[in-house]
């Protein structure tokens, strides 16, 4: 993890030059509920899928004799906002000015209008560098900025280093406080106090920049407390707009093929390891026919193509019910055991790891660009045997599967060579025959777990791909990157098949929703967005977390959301209304793994701080205050119950958690490699 933590802070934004915004950024934020901004600025139109190659045309490129800029967002139209300047003498009375006005305000409208200072205080500043008054700049930023929230200490340090116009130019970071608005979520009593404020003192500088620079989401009804505030802001945009959660999502689970799962006797058990059912006249069973029904909010079956099943699909879903069947119902009175896996002497530095569904096999990314699977049953994994060999063996024979197998290349550990950089994510696919991993070196390497060589190298990401997941089903997965967007792939096409662009940042952990559906993608802009594949929207944008996020995990039955991040919080979202419902404190350091229980009973994390952590999710998602008015205004009261929810702590010697996985039966998988400082 070490690297994989150092080479996140490497990226932050603001480090690269702008040619990492991605292309298309400007319109597809259209979508997604974050408005292009009402500046008249020249702004080229694509498809929001179009390739990204296709419109970058990099700075100062000659086209037909005009200079195309880099990019939509046109810097220089951006950048000119700033030129209808106040006296650069006033900025700092002007903004005490408001400040003691804020201060002085009734208690309900102080901690709303407080949220005015830290996006003021970032205008401000910009003007006056890019209007060359590079003394007041400085004197404002050495007054101020001590004022601002704690959680904003590192955009300010980004900031503190912008000291002339130049550095603006070629600044991620600036380029996203310029274009997209700073959201703010405001009650029109608040907001008419501020109006009116604003015009008796004639402040016109801040006045120009509110209606400027920000989004001010204004909903009718009382104001909102301070905690009601913290919650929910943080991001390197403020809130989301109401809008941008209102979009229907079917957070259901689809339905599944119905077919006969034979009973198996106990002491039948040892010659059934290869998982073929015996054949016996086949009696239904109540686990196998549980989901007749059709979940009311699911989507329709076929609202996007999934792959058909295949006979040894069929085979694994039979095994997977019987082991359900054995499961263990997990609650506070029942926690799982846990059995952790340390990777010894991992001086290659293990930076990503994942198990397979039916805990068969482990895989490790590393540091030295090496993708490492072990087999942690005593099954060795052995690869087919060459085409020569393969041409003398009896089609028809009952056994075939296993007499394609090589055992003289049995071993309980495959290394694969191809990755030129750090392997930052790994996933298993559902049926065990592939494996995907991605890179620092900017692309997705899809294995063949038959034969253990390199298929596939999926190239689109120009820049290193933190994290990449198989799509429940198969066939579908997600990629995100530094370059702020995640693409939807499939195996079998060469390109992308969606691009999901609208985060500000590196997108640092995707994920499919259960229904395949969906997909949610968490960022160094710290939000998290969730975008529909069908049609590549983004349909929900969840703020308050206070750093990047690097953990996501959605319950089984599709409606919850859990997110961490490195300010060691876990949120809980309820992805139907689209509201924050719960926060988990308690960890110390970066949550780098989340994961529900099989049926969803507990939420497992495990942290940077060497723990792992048991929580009640029953509990948690119990009770939950959805009505209209919560949602409408965003009035959450998240209950201060973490330590009732906590259900367990458990300390590793000094190995943080970078893994958790439920295995079918319920016992808790948790993988790291051993630090020894």
């Amino acid at each position: 993890i070490g690297g994989n933590v150092a080479a996140v802070a490497t990226s932050s934004p603001g480090v690269a030059a702008v040619a990492a915004l991605p292309p298309g950024k400007g319109e597809a934020r259209g979508h997604c509920g974050v408005g292009p901004s009402s500046r008249r600025e020249p702004r080229e139109v694509g498809s929001p899928f179009s390739s990204p190659s296709s419109k970058t045309t990099h700075s100062g490129d000659v086209i037909g004799g005009a200079v195309v800029v880099e990019d939509q967002p046109d810097v220089s139209a951006v950048l000119s906002a700033y030129n209808q300047q106040g006296d650069p003498t006033l900025y700092e009375e002007y903004y005490s000015g408001l400040k003691h006005f804020i201060e002085c305000s009734l208690d309900c409208h102080r901690a709303e209008l407080s949220q005015l200072f830290y996006p003021l205080f970032v205008h401000m500043y910009l003007e006056l560098v890019y209007n060359q008054h590079e003394s007041e700049a400085k004197s404002f930023f050495e007054r101020f900025h001590g004022d601002q929230e704690c959680y904003y200490q590192d955009d300010l340090r980004v900031l503190s280093s912008l000291t002339k116009k130049e550095h603006m130019k070629g600044n991620e970071t600036m380029l996203d406080f310029r274009t997209s608005k700073f959201v703010l979520r405001i009650s029109r009593d608040s907001y008419q106090l501020l109006k009116r404020h604003l015009q008796e003192k004639q402040n016109n500088q801040i006045w120009n920049i509110v209606q400027e620079h920000l989004y001010i989401d204004i909903f009718d009804g009382m104001p909102r407390s301070k905690q009601q505030i913290d919650a929910m802001v943080g991001s390197l945009a403020g809130e989301a707009k109401r809008e941008a959660n209102k979009a229907k999502v079917f957070f259901g689970l689809l339905k599944e093929p119905e077919f006969d799962v034979p009973l198996d006797d106990e002491d039948e058990e040892g010659e059934n390891e290869e998982g073929k059912p015996k054949k016996k006249k086949p009696k239904k069973d109540n686990v196998g026919s549980k989901s007749k029904k059709q979940d009311p909010n699911a989507p329709p079956q076929n609202r996007i193509p999934l792959p058909e099943l295949k006979d040894s699909d069929k085979l694994d879903k039979v095994m997977n019910m019987k082991e359900a069947a054995r499961r263990v119902r997990l609650g506070p009175e029942c926690l799982p055991s846990i059995c952790f896996y340390t990777f010894l002497n991992a001086y290659q530095g293990l930076t990503a790891v994942d198990i397979t569904d039916d805990s068969s096999m482990i895989v490790g990314g590393f540091a030295d660009s090496t993708v490492r699977v072990w087999s942690v049953t005593p099954k060795k994994l052995r690869s087919v045997k060459t085409a020569a060999d393969l041409s003398l063996i009896d089609k028809e024979s009952d056994d075939v599967l296993e007499r394609i197998m090589d055992e003289k290349t049995a071993s309980e550990l495959k290394i694969l060579y191809g990755h030129s950089g750090p392997v930052y994510g790994t996933s298993f696919s559902p049926d065990r025959n592939y494996l995907l991993s991605c890179s620092e070196d900017g692309t997705v390497r899809l294995w063949s777990l038959q034969t253990f060589t390199c298929l596939v190298g999926y190239k689109g990401h120009n820049y290193p791909v933190w994290d990449t997941q198989f799509s429940p089903y198969g066939y579908y997965f997600v990629s995100g990157g530094h370059d702020r967007v995640a693409r939807l792939w499939a195996t079998d096409h060469y390109q992308p098949l969606r691009i999901f662009a609208g985060h500000l940042a590196d997108v640092t952990c995707t994920r499919f929703h259960p229904n395949s559906n969906y997909i949610a993608t968490g960022s160094a802009d710290r939000t998290i967005r969730l975008w529909d594949v069908l049609n590549g929207n983004c349909v929900r944008i969840f703020t308050g977390h206070k750093g990047p996020i690097h953990s996501l995990a959605f319950s089984p039955n599709g409606r919850f959301l859990a997110t961490g991040a490195t300010d060691g919080r876990v949120l809980l979202w309820d992805i139907g209304h689209g509201l924050m419902v719960g926060e988990l404190k308690g960890h110390t350091d970066t949550i780098y793994a989340l994961r529900f229980s099989r049926d969803g009973e507990i939420l497992a994390s495990g942290s940077m701080d060497n723990t792992v952590r048991l929580w009640d999710a029953v509990k948690a998602f119990e009770d939950l205050e959805t009505d209209d008015f919560t949602t409408a205004t965003g009035h959450i009261n998240l209950p201060e119950n973490s330590q009732d929810l906590l259900l367990g702590t458990y300390m590793t010697k000094s190995t943080p958690v970078v893994h958790l996985h439920f295995t079918r039966r319920n016992l808790l998988l948790a993988a790291g490699a051993y630090s020894s400082q």
